[in-house]
């Protein structure tokens, strides 16, 4: 897939742009909440279970009566992210936008989910950095490359195998795995649900769903 998105300099803000200032405060559309927003950042190689979990984890939380959204990475992609593809750069791109999306998230009170390979510590570090240490859990959903390979559910791996995909993670493209996930999934020998109940958990341990933000 050939990418038509031409990087430039995203930090160049012009002078004519200036920030407007609004009436409801973040504290206070969490106080109406009655949470903590954060964002909750799925990564894992492709097929280990990171839209699965988080679509998991989101149903317990709206039974919780709690507000949330999940940012897909096939999704976004099908909209928002659709001129991208899959270099390093537009990956990191991606990332950028997802990050600057998820922030928007957190400022309106909400818990944000998002499911993104999301492939390199460097660009997963950018998002951490736009929110508030407290306001950014990485959630590493790890699944071994053989495990995924073996589910393959949209036949990619096979595809990348077979030399029809180019830039695949974990085949010809590299995943640099968290050094220190707040929340550490191991799936290999766990149900979805019991995956999304210990996340939920964690957030219950963290006092993240219920009080003031």
């Amino acid at each position: 897939m050939m990418s038509v998105y031409v990087k430039k300099n995203h930090d160049a803000v012009s002078e004519d742009i200036v920030w407007h200032n609004v009436s409801v405060s973040h504290l206070e559309r969490a106080d109406v909440n009655q949470q903590k927003p954060v964002i909750l950042w799925f990564t894992g190689l492709s097929g280990s279970g990171k839209s699965t979990i988080a679509n998991a984890v989101e149903a317990l939380l709206f039974q919780r009566g709690k507000r949330s959204y999940l940012l897909d990475g096939d999704n976004i992609r099908h909209g928002l992210n659709k001129d991208l593809g899959f270099s390093d750069q537009d990956r990191e791109e991606n990332i950028r936008r997802i990050g600057e999306v998820a922030k928007l998230f957190v400022d309106s009170g909400i818990i944000v989910l998002t499911a993104f390979i999301s492939p390199f510590i460097s660009d997963r570090l950018k998002v951490r950095q736009l929110v508030e240490s407290e306001q950014f859990l990485e959630v590493f959903i790890d699944t071994p490359l053989s495990v995924c390979e073996q589910r393959d559910p949209k036949g990619l791996y096979k595809k990348a195998r077979a030399g029809e995909i180019s830039h695949f993670t974990g085949i010809d493209s590299e995943y640099q795995a968290p050094q220190n996930p707040e929340i550490h999934i191991k799936t290999q020998d766990l149900t979805i649900e019991a995956c999304a109940t210990e996340v939920v958990e964690q957030l219950l341990e963290r006092g993240l769903l219920s009080g003031k933000g």
